[in-house]
């Protein structure tokens, strides 16, 4: 009887067990989907906006430093609440709606603004590093102003912004988990709801170890490309 009691006692961990891992991992894959994303716009965002905060036309040239600015100078979970909640507050017309999709929409939409300004000032950072000589020969060679930038300049620029960029991409894991504030279940949500519903604290304990696990991925390629681009001395 009593090994019974054990028996049926473990079995019911295993089920709880696979029940927490269940869950998180599809939180997991919701918070992989925001990081993904979030890569996709704003790495070409952000190159558009350095473009523009390099302009010679001045009211683009504010425009953008303005607006990086402010996204820069603002947190993140307030840009969350302001892009969500803002339509129905100050205009009395919720975009978004109140579905699961919608607030993942406005998510994606203030992640990868938030991302795209922090990588402009990035880009801007390393087009500007270049030495004027580097414009100047491809110019003597009769290359184009877009030719010297994609064949002369955009490698070294590569090169001198992946460290930076790196820190960046590793911050935007842990960000992910932000989203809750607006009811988008991702990894860290799934593993808050067991301390409400079963009163367990380890799944959200647990979920350090996906965000440990999957940061020291991307450190170790970021580290392989940084290598791989050593040849391009700067």
């Amino acid at each position: 009887m009593e090994e019974m009691q054990i028996f049926l006692s473990l079995s019911l961990d295993f089920a709880e067990i696979n029940e927490v891992l269940r869950s998180l991992n599809e939180g997991f894959v919701k918070s992989l989907e925001i990081f993904v994303l979030t890569l996709l716009g704003a790495f070409p965002l952000g190159l558009i906006i350095a473009f523009g905060s390099m302009s010679k036309i001045a009211i683009i040239r504010w425009f953008n430093k303005f607006m990086v600015w402010v996204i820069r100078g603002t947190p993140l979970m307030l840009q969350l609440i302001i892009i969500y909640y803002g339509p129905g507050i100050i205009l009395n017309n919720n975009w978004w709606g109140s579905g699961s999709t919608g607030r993942f929409i406005a998510a994606m939409i203030a992640f990868i603004l938030n991302y795209a300004c922090y990588f402009s000032e990035i880009y801007r950072g390393g087009i500007e590093g270049i030495p004027k000589g580097q414009y100047e020969a491809g110019e003597v060679l009769g290359m184009t102003k877009s030719q010297i930038f994609f064949r002369v300049v955009l490698l070294q620029v590569i090169k001198r912004i992946i460290p930076p960029m790196g820190n960046e991409i590793i911050t935007l894991v842990k960000d992910t988990s932000l989203v809750r504030v607006i009811s988008v279940y991702e990894l860290m949500w799934n593993g808050q709801n067991f301390i409400k519903s079963e009163g367990i604290i380890w799944p959200m304990l647990f979920t350090g170890v996906y965000y440990l696990l999957f940061s020291g991925l991307l450190t170790l390629f970021l580290g392989w490309l940084e290598k791989k681009m050593d040849y391009f001395k700067v």
